[in-house]
């Protein structure tokens, strides 16, 4: 199915679909952007988990296009700030990083805060409002799906979990989800390696509440996306299983 190239924005880009499915990746990108500036060390934190969710973007561009979906990707580091949490966060904005002192969050002060929720955060949030209003308006229904990555490694810790199904408010669907995904051969598992109900799906909640919509958050275990082929890989075995949460379209 040819498909429009993704709009960009400065805080965003967009891909419009017109199926009942809106894809959101808060954490697509580890761009810093003008007139900040990102030193050496820096960007080798930026390079890693800390700046982005390694695969996300390119798994969310696939499913995408699988499935007639649109997206919704950020186009900013989380270290610039994070579109997952809200603006009131602690850690909206992280100074430093495993004893790293980020350059460019050295002189942060209250109204570079404001600049960065100005140009990014609150732009993007604007937009999936808009993009989730619009698919609900198109009267086939709305699932928001919320996709983030993992690090394989935490601290000491190794995560065994290849998928991460989270949820706050839509326990049955999450589980069928998940079933389904085990049934390919994931190891899949609700509310891991993180909480939906501890608050960390924030812009899936946000969103899909304001507009009364199943929302949930996935997260992939970096170890299978770690290259855009095997992202794309994975989203082509996962759209299936997605698709199985989607409301099917009214006969002509």
């Amino acid at each position: 199915m040819a498909r429009n190239p993704p709009v960009r924005e400065e805080a965003f880009e967009r891909l419009d679909g017109g199926g009942p499915l809106v894809i959101s990746c808060e954490h697509a990108s580890n761009r810093v952007p003008a007139p900040l500036r990102a030193g050496p060390g820096d960007r080798t934190w930026l390079g890693t988990h800390w700046g982005w969710d390694i695969g996300a973007r390119s798994f969310s561009l696939e499913l995408a296009r699988l499935t007639g979906a649109s997206a919704l990707l950020a186009r900013f580091s989380r270290l610039v700030c994070d579109a997952n949490r809200p603006p009131e966060h602690p850690d909206l904005v992280r100074k430093e990083i495993e004893a790293h002192r980020l350059g460019f969050n050295r002189r942060l002060d209250d109204p570079e805060l404001r600049r960065r929720l100005e140009l990014y955060h609150h732009p993007y949030h604007q937009e999936l409002d808009r993009l989730t209003a619009a698919t609900v308006a198109r009267g086939r229904g709305c699932l928001l799906l919320s996709v983030h990555s993992f690090t394989p490694v935490w601290g000491v810790d190794l995560r065994s979990t290849e998928i991460g199904v989270l949820y706050d408010d839509h326990e049955d669907q999450a589980w069928r989800l998940a079933k389904r995904i085990r049934g390919l051969g994931f190891d899949a598992a609700l509310n891991e390696p993180y909480s939906g109900k501890a608050g960390l799906i924030y812009a899936a909640a946000r969103h899909g509440r304001a507009h009364g919509v199943v929302f949930l958050e996935l997260e992939l275990n970096q170890a299978l996306v770690a290259t855009a082929g095997r992202a794309r890989r994975l989203a082509r075995r996962l759209a299936p299983a997605i698709s199985t949460l989607l409301p099917a379209a009214p006969p002509d």
